[in-house]
């Protein structure tokens, strides 16, 4: 379930990126660039956690990682600078245009992988 949802966000995120790039880039390049490089990780989280033996598992955990602090960090500017965000990203407002699913999404993914993980690595 959690790789299909995954999944879902990195097709939403690459859709949304490919399409504000192609018609709108100049209106917004900063806004648009976060929401492809959220796109990104959403792939490479969705198939790293498709994946099974170490690498992958430290690979997913990284990916999850960045979109946590993503999320984070952009969610929080989006809030104190209003202004830079006119345009919203898909982490803007921690989510809010997802139902902050962004949000809780990479906690779900790094509590699972937690569960998860290599014996040498919770040793």
């Amino acid at each position: 379930m959690l790789v299909a949802v995954y999944a879902i966000f990195a097709l939403a995120a690459t859709s949304r990126a490919g399409v504000q790039i192609g018609t709108k880039f100049h209106e917004a390049p900063l806004a648009y660039l976060l929401s492809a490089f959220a796109a990104v990780v959403y792939i490479v989280a969705t198939v790293a956690l498709a994946k099974r033996g170490d690498a992958w598992w430290r690979v997913a955990l990284v990916a999850c990682s960045i979109e946590l602090l993503g999320v984070l960090t952009i969610g929080t500017l989006s809030l104190v600078d209003a202004a830079a965000f006119r345009h919203p990203t898909v982490w803007s407002v921690y989510g809010e245009g997802y139902l902050f699913i962004p949000l809780v999404l990479p906690v779900v993914g790094l509590y699972w992988l937690r569960r998860t993980a290599p014996a040498k690595v919770t040793a």
